[in-house]
């Protein structure tokens, strides 16, 4: 079975992480505050999971997860996530991160610059625009009328496959807006950004989007 790497124990790391158990998948997970501190979450998680560093988590991966903050995307393991698949679960908020005047100026996206991190890497964007809790709360059996749709994005096909396999066992449609270029579609204040909405409703939301024009 595949192993996911889950670098972020925080509230999107965490239920990931329950999700990826749920659906029979191992887990390494680690925070920043070192493995002892992720003894309850482990405990909750079950024999499938385990807790590591950040490293450690990056080695054990066949697939892993970054949800750190954006302003640490910097500190990600390079090494050992070469040639594998990172989903990227990353928003940028000025208020926490800082001013970033590529991503202000529409010139980048917040998954392009973990890209440009991880050059070996095939990082493709996930889970960045829904509700932590709602990652275990909101998926359906495919076909059901009014399930959810989430959107992916990446400059390589079998990441974004990744992504879409992993939503459909979690119990949710995938659209896939195309390259890491286009993902700016899904951040922050967008109109696809946290809201309930299926496959059609994300397609339309996703047309809406407005990219900030870079200053003069």
């Amino acid at each position: 079975m595949t192993t996911i790497g889950i670098i972020g124990a925080g509230h999107i790391g965490s239920q990931v992480a329950r999700a990826a158990v749920a659906n029979g998948y191992d887990v390494v997970i680690a925070n920043s505050r070192g493995p002892e501190t992720l003894t309850e979450l482990v405990a909750e998680l079950g024999p499938k999971a385990r807790a590591a560093t950040a490293e450690q988590a990056a080695e054990a991966a066949d697939v892993a997860v970054v949800t750190v903050p954006f302003k640490a995307y910097a500190s990600i393991p390079v090494e050992p996530l070469a040639g594998k698949i990172v989903i990227d679960t990353n928003n940028y908020y000025f208020e926490r991160d800082g001013h970033v005047p590529a991503l202000d100026d529409g010139l980048e996206t917040v998954s392009g610059m973990l890209q440009q991190h991880l050059p070996t890497s095939r990082v493709a964007k996930g889970f960045n625009h829904i509700r932590s809790a709602e990652i275990t709360t909101d998926g359906k059996p495919a076909g059901a009328a009014d399930r959810r749709a989430l959107a992916t994005s990446s400059d390589f096909e079998d990441a974004a496959q990744f992504v879409t396999d992993l939503y459909d066992q979690f119990g949710f449609d995938t659209v896939n807006v195309g390259p890491l270029s286009e993902s700016w579609r899904v951040e922050r204040d967008q109109p696809a950004y946290v809201v309930p909405q299926t496959r059609d409703e994300l397609v339309a939301n996703l047309a809406r989007a407005q990219r900030p024009a870079a200053a003069a």
